[in-house]
Protein backbone atom coordinates (compact mmCIF):
# COMPACT_ATOMS: atom_id res chain seq x y z
CA UNK A 1 0.00 0.00 0.00
CA UNK A 2 1.39 3.24 -0.99
CA UNK A 3 2.44 5.98 1.46
CA UNK A 4 0.05 9.05 1.68
CA UNK A 5 1.15 12.22 2.52
CA UNK A 6 -1.23 12.22 5.97
CA UNK A 7 0.92 9.68 7.25
CA UNK A 8 4.02 11.89 7.27
CA UNK A 9 2.24 14.02 9.84
CA UNK A 10 0.87 10.90 12.03
CA UNK A 11 3.98 8.87 12.19
CA UNK A 12 6.02 12.87 13.34
CA UNK A 13 3.38 13.06 16.54
CA UNK A 14 4.08 9.56 16.89
CA UNK A 15 7.97 10.58 17.37
CA UNK A 16 6.84 13.26 19.50
CA UNK A 17 5.66 11.08 21.55
CA UNK A 18 2.10 11.74 21.08
CA UNK A 19 -0.11 8.76 21.60
CA UNK A 20 -3.28 10.52 21.66
CA UNK A 21 -5.74 12.38 19.70
CA UNK A 22 -9.11 14.37 20.53
CA UNK A 23 -11.09 15.37 17.30
CA UNK A 24 -14.12 14.80 14.93
CA UNK A 25 -13.96 13.45 11.71
CA UNK A 26 -15.17 14.81 8.41
CA UNK A 27 -14.80 15.25 5.16
CA UNK A 28 -12.04 17.80 5.12
CA UNK A 29 -9.80 15.43 7.47
CA UNK A 30 -10.61 11.87 5.74
CA UNK A 31 -7.01 11.83 4.47
CA UNK A 32 -5.51 12.39 8.27
CA UNK A 33 -8.03 9.75 9.57
CA UNK A 34 -7.00 7.19 7.34
CA UNK A 35 -3.17 8.20 8.43
CA UNK A 36 -4.02 7.76 12.03
CA UNK A 37 -6.29 4.72 10.86
CA UNK A 38 -2.65 3.21 9.67
CA UNK A 39 -0.69 3.92 12.30
CA UNK A 40 -3.47 3.27 14.89
CA UNK A 41 -0.87 1.04 17.19
CA UNK A 42 0.90 4.32 17.83
CA UNK A 43 -1.56 6.94 18.38
CA UNK A 44 -5.02 6.55 19.85
CA UNK A 45 -7.96 8.50 18.16
CA UNK A 46 -10.82 9.78 20.62
CA UNK A 47 -13.79 10.40 18.80
CA UNK A 48 -15.82 13.16 20.81
CA UNK A 49 -19.23 14.89 20.39
CA UNK A 50 -17.86 18.34 19.62
CA UNK A 51 -15.09 19.80 18.58
CA UNK A 52 -15.31 22.62 21.41
CA UNK A 53 -14.66 19.73 23.82
CA UNK A 54 -11.95 18.02 21.69
CA UNK A 55 -9.98 21.14 22.52
CA UNK A 56 -10.98 21.25 25.42
CA UNK A 57 -9.50 17.91 26.26
CA UNK A 58 -6.14 18.54 24.67
CA UNK A 59 -6.03 21.23 27.33
CA UNK A 60 -6.62 19.00 30.35
CA UNK A 61 -4.43 16.24 28.75
CA UNK A 62 -1.95 18.93 28.55
CA UNK A 63 -2.65 20.57 31.99
CA UNK A 64 -2.74 17.19 33.83
CA UNK A 65 0.17 15.68 32.24
CA UNK A 66 2.43 18.05 31.20
CA UNK A 67 2.66 17.31 27.86
CA UNK A 68 1.73 18.15 24.10
CA UNK A 69 -1.98 17.83 23.67
CA UNK A 70 -3.29 17.06 20.30
CA UNK A 71 -7.04 18.42 18.80
CA UNK A 72 -8.35 17.59 15.42
CA UNK A 73 -11.13 19.09 13.47
CA UNK A 74 -12.07 18.92 9.85
CA UNK A 75 -12.40 21.98 7.59
CA UNK A 76 -14.76 25.13 8.07
CA UNK A 77 -17.52 24.90 10.93
CA UNK A 78 -15.06 22.17 12.43
CA UNK A 79 -12.07 24.31 13.14
CA UNK A 80 -14.13 27.33 14.25
CA UNK A 81 -15.30 25.33 16.82
CA UNK A 82 -12.10 24.12 18.10
CA UNK A 83 -11.21 28.03 18.96
CA UNK A 84 -12.85 28.39 22.72
CA UNK A 85 -10.67 25.40 23.93
CA UNK A 86 -7.71 26.04 22.62
CA UNK A 87 -8.09 29.78 23.80
CA UNK A 88 -8.37 28.28 26.88
CA UNK A 89 -4.66 26.65 26.32
CA UNK A 90 -3.24 29.76 25.29
CA UNK A 91 -4.03 31.88 28.21
CA UNK A 92 -3.66 29.53 30.73
CA UNK A 93 0.07 28.19 29.31
CA UNK A 94 -0.88 25.04 28.41
CA UNK A 95 1.13 23.66 25.05
CA UNK A 96 -1.85 22.29 22.71
CA UNK A 97 -1.26 21.14 18.67
CA UNK A 98 -4.59 21.64 16.70
CA UNK A 99 -4.55 19.87 13.10
CA UNK A 100 -7.43 21.26 10.69
CA UNK A 101 -8.42 20.45 7.35
CA UNK A 102 -8.73 22.55 4.14
CA UNK A 103 -10.41 22.80 0.68
CA UNK A 104 -8.61 21.26 -1.85
CA UNK A 105 -5.72 23.80 -2.87
CA UNK A 106 -7.16 24.00 -6.80
CA UNK A 107 -10.47 24.85 -4.54
CA UNK A 108 -9.08 27.47 -2.51
CA UNK A 109 -9.65 31.13 -3.45
CA UNK A 110 -13.13 30.29 -5.52
CA UNK A 111 -15.55 30.40 -2.58
CA UNK A 112 -16.03 26.44 -2.33
CA UNK A 113 -17.96 24.76 0.15
CA UNK A 114 -16.74 24.90 3.56
CA UNK A 115 -13.68 27.26 2.55
CA UNK A 116 -12.73 29.06 5.61
CA UNK A 117 -8.92 30.12 5.93
CA UNK A 118 -8.40 28.85 8.94
CA UNK A 119 -4.61 29.83 9.04
CA UNK A 120 -6.07 33.40 8.65
CA UNK A 121 -8.59 32.31 11.31
CA UNK A 122 -6.69 31.30 13.75
CA UNK A 123 -3.61 33.73 13.70
CA UNK A 124 -3.86 35.65 17.08
CA UNK A 125 -4.97 31.84 18.97
CA UNK A 126 -1.80 29.88 17.57
CA UNK A 127 1.70 31.07 18.02
CA UNK A 128 2.93 28.86 15.62
CA UNK A 129 0.32 28.93 12.67
CA UNK A 130 0.54 27.38 8.77
CA UNK A 131 -0.96 26.37 5.93
CA UNK A 132 0.89 23.32 4.72
CA UNK A 133 1.50 23.12 0.98
CA UNK A 134 3.29 20.23 -0.02
CA UNK A 135 4.10 16.59 1.34
CA UNK A 136 7.42 16.73 1.92
CA UNK A 137 7.81 19.29 4.45
CA UNK A 138 5.29 17.95 6.75
CA UNK A 139 7.69 16.54 9.09
CA UNK A 140 9.44 19.82 9.15
CA UNK A 141 5.65 21.61 9.74
CA UNK A 142 5.23 19.02 12.63
CA UNK A 143 8.77 19.85 13.85
CA UNK A 144 8.42 23.55 14.68
CA UNK A 145 4.81 23.15 15.92
CA UNK A 146 5.50 21.25 18.24
CA UNK A 147 8.67 22.57 19.57
CA UNK A 148 6.82 26.03 19.54
CA UNK A 149 3.83 24.80 21.49
CA UNK A 150 6.63 23.12 24.59
CA UNK A 151 8.61 25.86 24.33
CA UNK A 152 6.63 28.82 24.42
CA UNK A 153 2.99 26.89 26.51
CA UNK A 154 0.92 27.83 23.95
CA UNK A 155 -0.90 26.88 20.82
CA UNK A 156 0.30 25.99 17.45
CA UNK A 157 -1.76 24.87 14.41
CA UNK A 158 -1.17 23.18 11.17
CA UNK A 159 -3.85 23.13 8.65
CA UNK A 160 -3.52 20.69 5.49
CA UNK A 161 -5.78 21.16 1.82
CA UNK A 162 -7.57 17.58 1.75
CA UNK A 163 -5.87 16.70 -1.87
CA UNK A 164 -2.47 17.30 -0.21
CA UNK A 165 -3.58 14.88 2.91
CA UNK A 166 -4.20 11.62 0.15
CA UNK A 167 -1.22 12.77 -1.74
CA UNK A 168 1.89 10.33 -2.33
CA UNK A 169 4.08 11.34 0.58
CA UNK A 170 6.73 11.88 -1.52
CA UNK A 171 5.12 14.28 -3.92
CA UNK A 172 7.06 17.67 -4.58
CA UNK A 173 5.15 18.90 -7.80
CA UNK A 174 7.25 22.18 -8.21
CA UNK A 175 10.39 23.80 -7.35
CA UNK A 176 11.47 26.75 -8.47
CA UNK A 177 13.94 29.92 -7.68
CA UNK A 178 17.60 29.67 -7.57
CA UNK A 179 17.80 26.66 -6.05
CA UNK A 180 19.33 27.74 -2.72
CA UNK A 181 17.78 25.42 -0.63
CA UNK A 182 16.32 21.92 -0.37
CA UNK A 183 13.33 19.69 1.18
CA UNK A 184 13.65 20.40 4.95
CA UNK A 185 15.36 17.62 7.11
CA UNK A 186 14.74 18.37 10.90
CA UNK A 187 14.47 16.10 13.44
CA UNK A 188 12.00 15.82 16.39
CA UNK A 189 13.91 16.81 19.32
CA UNK A 190 13.32 19.43 22.06
CA UNK A 191 15.29 19.87 24.88
CA UNK A 192 14.55 22.32 27.42
CA UNK A 193 16.53 25.00 28.31
CA UNK A 194 17.43 25.37 31.99
CA UNK A 195 16.74 29.04 32.66
CA UNK A 196 17.96 30.55 35.80
CA UNK A 197 18.50 34.32 36.81
CA UNK A 198 21.81 35.59 37.13
CA UNK A 199 23.84 35.38 40.68
CA UNK A 200 23.72 38.99 41.16
CA UNK A 201 20.03 38.85 40.24
CA UNK A 202 19.44 36.27 42.92
CA UNK A 203 21.35 38.58 45.37
CA UNK A 204 19.12 41.73 44.71
CA UNK A 205 16.42 39.63 45.54
CA UNK A 206 17.67 37.97 48.43
CA UNK A 207 18.26 41.25 50.19
CA UNK A 208 14.61 42.39 49.53
CA UNK A 209 13.61 39.49 50.33
CA UNK A 210 15.68 39.64 54.00
CA UNK A 211 14.95 43.03 54.13
CA UNK A 212 11.40 42.88 54.73
CA UNK A 213 9.80 42.77 58.12
CA UNK A 214 6.33 41.26 56.79
CA UNK A 215 6.58 39.01 53.66
CA UNK A 216 3.88 37.66 51.70
CA UNK A 217 4.24 35.23 48.65
CA UNK A 218 1.44 34.87 46.49
CA UNK A 219 2.55 31.61 44.70
CA UNK A 220 0.63 30.64 41.58
CA UNK A 221 0.22 28.08 38.36
CA UNK A 222 3.95 28.07 37.31
CA UNK A 223 4.94 26.98 40.68
CA UNK A 224 2.93 23.59 40.73
CA UNK A 225 6.20 21.69 40.48
CA UNK A 226 8.31 23.19 43.29
CA UNK A 227 6.16 22.27 46.55
CA UNK A 228 8.62 21.79 48.17
CA UNK A 229 10.70 24.89 47.11
CA UNK A 230 8.23 26.91 48.12
CA UNK A 231 8.08 25.59 51.63
CA UNK A 232 11.47 26.26 51.85
CA UNK A 233 11.35 29.56 51.45
CA UNK A 234 8.01 30.47 53.52
CA UNK A 235 10.20 29.00 56.21
CA UNK A 236 12.85 31.08 56.21
CA UNK A 237 10.55 34.48 55.20
CA UNK A 238 8.23 33.50 58.15
CA UNK A 239 6.14 34.20 55.09
CA UNK A 240 2.19 33.28 54.50
CA UNK A 241 2.02 31.11 51.07
CA UNK A 242 -1.32 32.95 49.25
CA UNK A 243 -2.47 31.20 46.23
CA UNK A 244 -4.04 31.64 42.87
CA UNK A 245 -6.53 29.43 41.87
CA UNK A 246 -4.34 27.75 38.94
CA UNK A 247 -1.67 27.44 41.91
CA UNK A 248 -4.30 25.96 44.45
CA UNK A 249 -2.47 22.72 44.43
CA UNK A 250 1.18 24.48 44.72
CA UNK A 251 1.04 23.36 48.56
CA UNK A 252 -1.84 21.33 50.68
CA UNK A 253 -4.17 23.70 51.96
CA UNK A 254 -3.86 22.45 55.53
CA UNK A 255 -0.26 23.35 55.96
CA UNK A 256 0.12 26.13 58.53
CA UNK A 257 1.96 28.18 56.22
CA UNK A 258 -0.90 28.63 53.67
CA UNK A 259 -3.65 31.44 53.48
CA UNK A 260 -5.79 29.86 50.74
CA UNK A 261 -6.46 32.14 47.61
CA UNK A 262 -7.21 35.70 46.80
CA UNK A 263 -9.49 37.84 45.09
CA UNK A 264 -13.77 37.30 45.12
CA UNK A 265 -12.98 33.65 45.56
CA UNK A 266 -10.17 33.85 48.27
CA UNK A 267 -9.84 33.98 52.11
CA UNK A 268 -9.94 37.08 54.32
CA UNK A 269 -6.29 36.28 55.64
CA UNK A 270 -4.99 36.51 52.11
CA UNK A 271 -6.30 39.51 51.94
CA UNK A 272 -5.10 40.90 54.78
CA UNK A 273 -1.61 39.86 54.49
CA UNK A 274 -1.76 41.64 50.96
CA UNK A 275 -3.07 44.49 52.63
CA UNK A 276 0.03 44.50 55.39
CA UNK A 277 3.13 42.90 53.68
CA UNK A 278 6.16 45.26 53.40
CA UNK A 279 7.44 42.93 50.67
CA UNK A 280 5.45 40.84 48.07
CA UNK A 281 6.90 37.41 46.60
CA UNK A 282 5.30 36.30 43.38
CA UNK A 283 6.33 32.55 42.34
CA UNK A 284 5.01 31.56 39.26
CA UNK A 285 2.19 34.03 38.49
CA UNK A 286 1.11 36.68 36.71
CA UNK A 287 -2.02 37.55 38.83
CA UNK A 288 -4.28 39.80 37.08
CA UNK A 289 -6.81 41.35 39.58
CA UNK A 290 -4.44 44.27 41.00
CA UNK A 291 -6.99 45.55 43.27
CA UNK A 292 -5.80 42.84 45.55
CA UNK A 293 -2.38 43.31 45.24
CA UNK A 294 -0.51 45.98 47.51
CA UNK A 295 0.06 49.58 46.39
CA UNK A 296 2.90 50.14 48.46
CA UNK A 297 5.03 46.97 48.90
CA UNK A 298 8.22 46.28 47.48
CA UNK A 299 8.09 43.24 44.66
CA UNK A 300 10.50 40.14 43.76
CA UNK A 301 8.47 38.50 40.71
CA UNK A 302 9.76 34.36 39.52
CA UNK A 303 8.49 34.40 36.55
CA UNK A 304 9.38 32.00 33.36
CA UNK A 305 8.41 34.38 30.19
CA UNK A 306 10.59 37.61 30.69
CA UNK A 307 7.36 39.30 28.57
CA UNK A 308 5.66 38.52 31.66
CA UNK A 309 7.61 39.67 34.83
CA UNK A 310 6.76 42.73 36.05
CA UNK A 311 3.47 43.18 33.60
CA UNK A 312 0.91 43.69 36.78
CA UNK A 313 2.73 45.86 39.40
CA UNK A 314 6.19 48.00 39.65
CA UNK A 315 8.40 45.23 40.19
CA UNK A 316 12.16 46.08 42.20
CA UNK A 317 13.19 42.56 40.94
CA UNK A 318 11.83 40.61 38.57
CA UNK A 319 13.93 36.90 38.11
CA UNK A 320 13.56 35.08 35.22
CA UNK A 321 13.48 31.59 35.34
CA UNK A 322 11.60 28.19 36.57
CA UNK A 323 10.05 28.02 39.56
CA UNK A 324 12.06 25.27 41.57
CA UNK A 325 14.61 25.81 39.85
CA UNK A 326 15.13 30.00 40.92
CA UNK A 327 14.13 29.06 44.49
CA UNK A 328 16.70 26.21 44.37
CA UNK A 329 19.41 29.05 43.84
CA UNK A 330 17.71 31.73 46.02
CA UNK A 331 17.19 29.88 48.96
CA UNK A 332 20.37 29.60 50.30
CA UNK A 333 20.78 33.23 50.15
CA UNK A 334 18.08 34.06 52.68
CA UNK A 335 17.90 34.43 56.18
CA UNK A 336 15.22 32.91 58.44
CA UNK A 337 13.00 35.62 59.55
CA UNK A 338 13.62 35.21 63.67
CA UNK A 339 10.26 38.01 64.21
CA UNK A 340 7.20 35.61 62.95
CA UNK A 341 4.55 37.46 64.01
CA UNK A 342 3.23 38.66 60.70
CA UNK A 343 3.29 34.71 59.82
CA UNK A 344 1.31 34.18 63.37
CA UNK A 345 -1.05 36.72 62.65
CA UNK A 346 -1.67 35.02 59.24
CA UNK A 347 -2.06 31.71 61.33
CA UNK A 348 -4.63 32.45 63.81
CA UNK A 349 -6.99 34.88 61.01
CA UNK A 350 -6.68 31.12 58.92
CA UNK A 351 -7.80 29.24 62.09
CA UNK A 352 -10.92 31.66 62.86
CA UNK A 353 -11.61 31.41 58.79
CA UNK A 354 -11.10 27.35 58.89
CA UNK A 355 -13.87 27.45 61.35
CA UNK A 356 -16.46 29.93 59.64
CA UNK A 357 -16.38 28.10 56.38
CA UNK A 358 -16.41 24.77 57.82
CA UNK A 359 -20.06 26.51 59.67
CA UNK A 360 -21.38 27.33 56.13
CA UNK A 361 -20.93 22.65 55.82
CA UNK A 362 -23.88 22.41 57.39
CA UNK A 363 -25.47 18.93 57.11
CA UNK A 364 -28.96 19.99 58.68
CA UNK A 365 -29.76 22.34 56.58
CA UNK A 366 -32.30 22.22 53.51
CA UNK A 367 -32.04 23.11 49.93
CA UNK A 368 -29.30 21.42 50.26
CA UNK A 369 -25.84 23.92 50.87
CA UNK A 370 -23.43 24.02 47.70
CA UNK A 371 -20.63 24.42 50.75
CA UNK A 372 -21.59 20.83 51.95
CA UNK A 373 -21.70 19.13 48.84
CA UNK A 374 -17.66 20.37 48.03
CA UNK A 375 -16.64 19.09 51.62
CA UNK A 376 -18.67 15.82 51.43
CA UNK A 377 -16.64 15.32 47.89
CA UNK A 378 -13.67 16.54 49.48
CA UNK A 379 -14.13 13.72 51.82
CA UNK A 380 -14.81 10.87 50.06
CA UNK A 381 -12.42 11.62 47.03
CA UNK A 382 -8.74 9.83 47.19
CA UNK A 383 -5.96 11.48 47.76
CA UNK A 384 -4.62 11.70 44.45
CA UNK A 385 -8.24 12.60 42.92
CA UNK A 386 -7.74 14.92 40.17
CA UNK A 387 -10.56 17.69 40.79
CA UNK A 388 -11.87 19.76 37.59
CA UNK A 389 -14.18 22.62 38.11
CA UNK A 390 -15.94 24.64 36.20
CA UNK A 391 -16.37 28.36 35.91
CA UNK A 392 -18.94 30.24 38.01
CA UNK A 393 -19.98 30.12 41.71
CA UNK A 394 -19.01 26.52 41.34
CA UNK A 395 -15.16 27.71 41.44
CA UNK A 396 -15.87 28.91 44.73
CA UNK A 397 -17.01 26.42 46.77
CA UNK A 398 -14.21 24.31 44.80
CA UNK A 399 -11.79 27.36 45.50
CA UNK A 400 -12.62 27.40 49.74
CA UNK A 401 -14.27 23.67 50.64
CA UNK A 402 -12.28 21.38 48.75
CA UNK A 403 -8.76 20.50 50.29
CA UNK A 404 -5.61 19.84 48.51
CA UNK A 405 -3.65 16.96 50.08
CA UNK A 406 -1.30 14.60 49.19
CA UNK A 407 -1.34 13.89 45.08
CA UNK A 408 -4.54 15.71 43.74
CA UNK A 409 -4.42 17.82 41.25
CA UNK A 410 -6.74 21.01 40.59
CA UNK A 411 -7.90 22.56 37.46
CA UNK A 412 -10.24 24.86 35.93
CA UNK A 413 -9.95 27.44 33.13
CA UNK A 414 -8.01 29.90 34.77
CA UNK A 415 -7.61 32.99 32.82
CA UNK A 416 -10.32 32.51 30.06
CA UNK A 417 -13.03 31.20 32.55
CA UNK A 418 -15.16 29.75 30.16
CA UNK A 419 -18.10 27.55 30.86
CA UNK A 420 -18.32 24.03 30.51
CA UNK A 421 -14.41 22.55 30.60
CA UNK A 422 -15.00 20.74 33.46
CA UNK A 423 -16.63 17.42 31.84
CA UNK A 424 -13.59 17.72 28.82
CA UNK A 425 -10.61 18.21 31.29
CA UNK A 426 -12.25 14.78 33.30
CA UNK A 427 -12.21 12.80 30.17
CA UNK A 428 -8.78 13.97 29.44
CA UNK A 429 -7.51 13.77 32.45
CA UNK A 430 -9.12 10.19 33.38
CA UNK A 431 -7.52 8.83 29.74
CA UNK A 432 -3.81 9.80 30.54
CA UNK A 433 -3.95 8.82 34.76
CA UNK A 434 -6.47 5.57 34.18
CA UNK A 435 -5.72 4.61 37.51
CA UNK A 436 -6.65 7.43 39.37
CA UNK A 437 -10.06 9.00 40.55
CA UNK A 438 -11.30 12.15 37.93
CA UNK A 439 -14.14 13.80 39.33
CA UNK A 440 -16.05 16.83 37.69
CA UNK A 441 -17.73 19.55 39.68
CA UNK A 442 -20.07 21.56 37.25
CA UNK A 443 -22.94 23.90 37.87
CA UNK A 444 -26.03 22.96 35.85
CA UNK A 445 -25.42 25.94 32.82
CA UNK A 446 -22.11 24.98 32.22
CA UNK A 447 -22.91 20.96 32.14
CA UNK A 448 -25.91 21.61 30.06
CA UNK A 449 -23.32 23.23 27.29
CA UNK A 450 -21.08 19.87 26.67
CA UNK A 451 -23.89 17.04 28.75
CA UNK A 452 -23.09 14.70 25.35
CA UNK A 453 -19.52 14.33 26.26
CA UNK A 454 -21.03 11.82 28.65
CA UNK A 455 -21.86 10.12 25.74
CA UNK A 456 -17.96 9.84 24.91
CA UNK A 457 -16.71 8.41 28.41
CA UNK A 458 -19.49 6.06 28.05
CA UNK A 459 -17.89 5.10 24.56
CA UNK A 460 -14.86 4.78 25.95
CA UNK A 461 -15.59 3.02 29.53
CA UNK A 462 -13.64 5.98 31.28
CA UNK A 463 -14.61 5.80 34.87
CA UNK A 464 -15.71 9.56 35.05
CA UNK A 465 -17.48 11.32 38.15
CA UNK A 466 -19.60 14.01 37.46
CA UNK A 467 -21.21 16.00 40.59
CA UNK A 468 -23.90 18.68 39.09
CA UNK A 469 -24.19 21.31 41.64
CA UNK A 470 -27.79 22.22 40.57
CA UNK A 471 -29.29 25.29 41.27
CA UNK A 472 -30.96 26.11 38.33
CA UNK A 473 -29.81 29.30 37.24
CA UNK A 474 -26.54 31.27 36.35
CA UNK A 475 -26.14 31.86 39.80
CA UNK A 476 -22.30 33.75 39.46
CA UNK A 477 -23.94 36.30 36.54
CA UNK A 478 -26.75 36.92 38.94
CA UNK A 479 -25.04 37.85 41.63
CA UNK A 480 -22.93 40.53 39.68
CA UNK A 481 -26.26 42.14 38.71
CA UNK A 482 -26.88 42.58 42.31
CA UNK A 483 -23.68 43.95 43.06
CA UNK A 484 -24.02 46.24 40.08
CA UNK A 485 -27.64 47.69 41.61
CA UNK A 486 -29.59 45.59 38.84
CA UNK A 487 -32.36 42.93 39.60
CA UNK A 488 -31.46 40.14 38.27
CA UNK A 489 -33.07 39.41 34.41
CA UNK A 490 -32.56 36.81 32.16
CA UNK A 491 -30.03 34.32 34.15
CA UNK A 492 -33.05 31.61 35.70
CA UNK A 493 -33.64 28.52 34.18
CA UNK A 494 -37.00 26.79 34.55
CA UNK A 495 -36.46 25.53 37.90
CA UNK A 496 -33.53 22.66 38.54
CA UNK A 497 -33.13 20.57 35.40
CA UNK A 498 -33.26 16.75 35.83
CA UNK A 499 -29.88 15.07 34.42
CA UNK A 500 -29.34 11.78 36.24
CA UNK A 501 -31.81 10.50 33.24
CA UNK A 502 -29.28 11.40 30.55
CA UNK A 503 -26.34 9.83 32.29
CA UNK A 504 -28.77 6.70 32.63
CA UNK A 505 -29.41 6.79 29.02
CA UNK A 506 -25.73 7.35 27.66
CA UNK A 507 -25.12 4.12 29.57
CA UNK A 508 -23.50 5.27 33.04
CA UNK A 509 -24.96 5.12 36.61
CA UNK A 510 -27.57 8.64 37.35
CA UNK A 511 -28.95 9.72 40.46
CA UNK A 512 -30.88 12.74 42.03
CA UNK A 513 -29.97 14.22 45.28
CA UNK A 514 -32.70 16.37 46.88
CA UNK A 515 -32.02 15.60 50.54
CA UNK A 516 -28.93 16.34 52.62
CA UNK A 517 -29.61 12.87 54.36
CA UNK A 518 -29.13 10.81 50.58
CA UNK A 519 -26.32 13.09 49.70
CA UNK A 520 -22.77 10.90 51.11
CA UNK A 521 -24.20 8.00 50.53
CA UNK A 522 -24.91 9.24 46.21
CA UNK A 523 -21.45 10.40 46.28
CA UNK A 524 -20.04 7.37 48.07
CA UNK A 525 -22.10 4.73 45.67
CA UNK A 526 -20.79 7.39 42.34
CA UNK A 527 -17.41 7.37 43.37
CA UNK A 528 -16.82 3.49 43.76
CA UNK A 529 -19.10 2.76 40.37
CA UNK A 530 -16.88 1.15 37.98
CA UNK A 531 -17.81 3.11 35.13
CA UNK A 532 -18.84 7.05 34.25
CA UNK A 533 -20.99 7.90 37.00
CA UNK A 534 -23.50 11.20 37.45
CA UNK A 535 -24.78 12.76 40.51
CA UNK A 536 -27.26 15.65 40.25
CA UNK A 537 -27.77 17.36 43.17
CA UNK A 538 -30.19 20.14 44.09
CA UNK A 539 -28.40 22.93 45.77
CA UNK A 540 -29.54 26.45 47.38
CA UNK A 541 -30.36 28.76 44.74
CA UNK A 542 -30.24 31.59 47.33
CA UNK A 543 -26.57 30.83 48.60
CA UNK A 544 -24.18 33.83 47.47
CA UNK A 545 -20.96 33.36 46.80
CA UNK A 546 -19.94 36.14 49.08
CA UNK A 547 -15.91 37.68 48.82
CA UNK A 548 -13.92 37.43 51.74
CA UNK A 549 -14.24 41.34 52.75
CA UNK A 550 -17.26 43.07 51.22
CA UNK A 551 -16.51 46.81 50.02
CA UNK A 552 -18.55 49.41 50.77
CA UNK A 553 -20.14 49.39 46.49
CA UNK A 554 -20.21 45.53 46.50
CA UNK A 555 -22.64 45.60 49.56
CA UNK A 556 -24.30 48.99 48.40
CA UNK A 557 -24.65 47.69 44.87
CA UNK A 558 -26.58 44.51 46.18
CA UNK A 559 -28.97 47.14 48.98
CA UNK A 560 -30.02 48.55 45.90
CA UNK A 561 -30.57 45.78 44.03
CA UNK A 562 -33.28 44.53 46.98
CA UNK A 563 -35.07 48.22 46.87
CA UNK A 564 -35.16 48.04 43.31
CA UNK A 565 -37.65 44.96 43.09
CA UNK A 566 -35.17 41.66 43.27
CA UNK A 567 -37.44 38.85 42.85
CA UNK A 568 -35.99 36.39 45.64
CA UNK A 569 -35.05 39.26 47.99
CA UNK A 570 -36.98 37.54 50.92
CA UNK A 571 -35.25 33.86 50.22
CA UNK A 572 -31.47 35.75 49.73
CA UNK A 573 -32.21 37.57 53.26
CA UNK A 574 -33.46 34.33 54.64
CA UNK A 575 -30.28 32.62 54.12
CA UNK A 576 -27.80 35.85 54.35
CA UNK A 577 -28.97 35.56 57.86
CA UNK A 578 -29.08 31.92 58.41
CA UNK A 579 -25.16 31.67 57.18
CA UNK A 580 -24.24 34.07 60.01
CA UNK A 581 -26.44 32.67 62.43
CA UNK A 582 -24.57 28.80 61.44
CA UNK A 583 -21.30 30.75 61.61
CA UNK A 584 -21.84 32.83 64.72
CA UNK A 585 -23.19 29.66 66.79
CA UNK A 586 -20.02 27.74 65.65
Amino acid sequence: MAKIASELLVERLADWGVDTVFGLPGDGVNGIMEGLRRHRDRIRFVLVQHEEAAALMATGYAKSTGRLGVCLATSGPGGIHLLNGLYDARMDHAPVLAVTGMQSTSLLGTGFQQEVHLERLFEDVAEYNVLAQIPVHLPTLVDNAVRTALARRTVSHITVPVDLQESDADLQPYEGGLGLGRPPQTAPVYLPARILPTEAALQRAADVLNGGTRVAMLAGAGALGARAEVLAAAELLASPIVKSLPGKAVVPDDHPLTTGGLGLLGTRPSEEAMEDCDVLFMVGTNFPYTAYLPEKARVVQIEADPTRAGGRIATEVPLVGDAAETLNALVPLLRRKEDRRFLEKAQRGMAEWREGMAALENPQREPIQPQYLMRVIDRLAADDAILSTDSGTIATWAARHFDIRGDRQFMLSGNLATMAPSVPYTIAAQWSHPGRQCIAFVGDGGFAMLMAELLTAARYQLPIKVVVCNNGLLAQILWEQMVLGYPEYGVRFQGPPQFAPWAQACGGLGARVEKPGDLEGAVGTALASPGPALVDVVVNPDEPPLPAKVRYQQAKGFAEAFLKGHPRRTAIASTLFRDKFDQLKA
